[in-house]
């Protein structure tokens, strides 16, 4: 499964015409992804198939949220899902960078039966091991995570234990600096079968359609 993180329309409207098998639609490289405008994901949705995941996050930053921010996120959640979104992409760590059960418990039930992925918040959290089988209880279906590290190329030891422990239970999402040059070493060394790129390459702004290529057909 390859997923393309998408920051704008147009990089969006590349990877939905190309090879992706999902898109992650959000805004805001430089805050790491953030909720996307709602007329640009009806637009994506009424002219492309491909499945569209839908960003949850009102703010860049810390993973902790106000009860401003997590009131947001709730309607977010209600406005995407009833205009059909394929899933969603978001995660609640508490003052401690631990994974708050509650309010992600809150934000699942909401979402009903629209498949939810908690993103690399999880990589802020202490103990991997500890944290997935919360989101496993939880119920979330997929976890994005770099192995706990800044790339994941560093974090390839932790990943490749994740999938080895867990990928029966959720599908684990390999994110992180994940790119053509790197995806067929990564996917051999860990065992994965779930990649996520941004398909940028350097000095570039937007995703390409050749990268993208390269990245299907490398982790194929």
């Amino acid at each position: 499964m390859l997923e393309i993180a998408c920051f704008d329309i147009t990089s969006a409207e590349t990877a939905l015409k190309s090879m992706a098998d999902r898109i992650e639609f959000c805004h805001n490289i430089e805050a790491g992804g953030t909720t996307p405008d709602f007329y640009e994901f009806l637009y994506l949705k009424r002219n492309y198939k491909t499945p569209i995941y839908v960003m949850i996050r009102p703010t860049g930053g810390a993973f902790f949220h106000s009860e401003t921010e997590f009131t947001e996120m709730k309607s977010s959640i209600i406005t995407f899902r009833e205009a059909g979104a394929d899933g969603f992409v978001f995660g609640i760590l508490d003052a401690q960078n631990e994974i708050d059960e509650e309010k992600n418990a809150e934000l699942l039930l909401l979402a009903g039966k629209t498949p939810c992925t908690f993103h690399r918040a999880f990589d802020r959290t202490k103990d991997l091991e500890k944290s997935i089988e919360i989101l496993i209880k939880l119920g979330f279906k997929s976890v994005l995570t770099s192995g706990g590290k800044p790339t994941a190329m560093e974090g390839k030891e932790n990943l490749k234990n994740l999938v080895a422990k867990y990928s029966d239970k959720i599908e684990i999402i390999i994110g992180g600096g994940v790119r053509s040059e790197n995806i067929a070493a990564l996917k051999e060394f860990t065992g994965g079968r779930s990649f996520h790129s941004s398909a940028i390459l350097k000095y570039d702004t937007l995703a390409t359609d050749d990268e993208i290529k390269k990245l299907k057909r490398l982790s194929t």
